[in-house]
C-alpha cells in the first residue's frame, strides 16, 4: 500500500509559510503581537488576544513542558495505522505559545503513563515526514 500518497500533508500558505519555512531550517517559529505582546501558534491573521493584525514572527527556544496528553490506540486516518499506539500532546512553549505535538523517544516497551508527566521539560525536535519538517518533543534528560 502507497501511504505516501494519502498521508495528510499541510497546506503552506502565505500565512503560515514562515512557521514552515522555519522548521525547514531546524528552527520553530511563533507569532507574536506587535501592540499587546501576546504570543501564538497556530498561524492567523489577528492577535487572538487583542486582535490587532500588527505581529511579526520569532524564534523559539524549542524547549517547553508537557501540558497533556493522550495516546491513541486506534487510527482514525488509515495513514497512521502502522503506528498505533501512538500519543498527542499539549507542549507550552518557554516562549508562551501551546502546540499540539508527539512526544518521541519513548520506550515503546514501558506505558507511556509511566514515562510522562504534567510539566515534564521538553526539548523540540524537528523530524522529517513525506517530504515536511515536523516538529516533534523529546523528554529533557535529568
Amino acid at each position: 500500500m502507497n501511504r505516501h500518497a494519502d498521508f495528510p500533508v499541510p497546506t503552506k500558505n502565505a500565512l503560515n509559510a514562515p512557521y514552515w519555512d522555519a522548521l525547514g531550517r531546524g528552527q520553530l517559529a511563533y507569532q507574536h503581537c506587535e501592540a499587546c505582546g501576546h504570543a501564538w501558534l497556530p498561524a492567523r491573521s489577528e492577535c487572538p488576544h487583542c486582535l490587532s493584525p500588527e505581529h511579526g514572527w520569532e524564534m523559539a527556544t524549542g524547549r517547553g513542558k508537557l501540558i497533556s496528553w493522550v495516546v491513541y490506540h486506534r487510527a482514525f486516518n488509515p495513514a497512521f495505522q502502522d503506528r498505533v499506539p501512538y500519543n498527542v500532546a499539549v507542549v507550552q512553549l518557554d516562549e508562551g505559545p501551546r502546540m499540539i505535538s508527539n512526544i518521541v523517544g519513548l520506550d515503546p516497551e514501558h506505558p507511556v503513563a509511566d514515562q510522562l508527566s504534567i510539566d515534564q521539560p521538553l526539548q523540540l525536535v524537528i523530524r522529517r515526514e513525506h517530504d515536511v519538517a515536523i516538529p516533534c518533543f523529546a523528554k529533557v534528560a535529568a
